[in-house]
């Protein structure tokens, strides 16, 4: 099978059958809460937090994260960083006119979003697990190919931040419809989420270790 199309048909798969994580909170409570334009942002962050973590495969760096002396540590941090967004995210306020509208606020530097959706992703440590079996697993079959793996593997990555943009857009599609008092409990229901996730990676890795 042509490396294209491998490429493609990884991408869909976990953009569909393994995209259920904290990244996708994310995405769907900024792109209702701020719009669409921050919900791409954040999806480039993401993007490019998988982009590094694939060239730090390849390097060998990820070797100082997979360590299983180094493992009750990262997940600790990871965690951490999950539950700290997700208190963030709960405690959001959805601020009101006194003829019950919602006031448009300042928005965050652009660049804010960016940096979010990077270390949220790169916070999650099933995404290095993930991504180092399947740069073993490619390297394996391509050997010293580079061509094919450089296809692949951007195929992959775009298709994923594909998808990403399209659940941006059918959120922030879906944000007309919805009341200022059901949006305050999306913002409260991914903060949870997001904390939920969080505390499992510790307790996870705790009992691990």
């Amino acid at each position: 099978m042509h490396p294209l199309i491998e490429g493609l048909v990884l991408g869909l798969t976990l953009a569909i059958f393994f995209g259920f994580g904290p990244a996708l909170f994310a995405l769907i409570q900024t792109s209702i809460h701020r719009g669409f334009w921050s919900g791409f942002l954040l999806a480039i962050g993401i993007f490019l937090s998988d982009l590094v973590v694939v060239g730090l495969c390849f390097v060998g760096a990820i070797q100082i994260i997979t360590k299983p002396e180094n493992h009750l540590a990262f997940g600790i941090i990871s965690g951490g960083i999950l539950i700290i967004f997700g208190i963030v995210t709960y405690s959001r306020k959805i601020h009101m006119d006194p003829n019950n509208n919602k006031v448009k606020l300042k928005p965050p530097h652009p660049i804010t979003y960016i940096i979010k959706g990077f270390f949220l992703n790169i916070a999650n440590p099933f995404i290095w697990i993930f991504w180092m079996g399947v740069v073993v697993g490619m390297t394996a079959n391509y050997g010293a190919d580079i061509r094919p793996l450089v296809f692949f593997f951007s195929t992959t990555l775009l298709t994923v931040l594909g998808t990403d943009v399209l659940k941006c857009f059918g959120a922030y599609k879906i944000k007309r419809h919805l009341t200022p008092k059901i949006m305050i409990w999306i913002n409260k229901a991914a903060g949870v989420g997001l904390v939920i996730f969080g505390l499992f990676l510790i307790v996870r890795v705790i009992f691990n270790f």
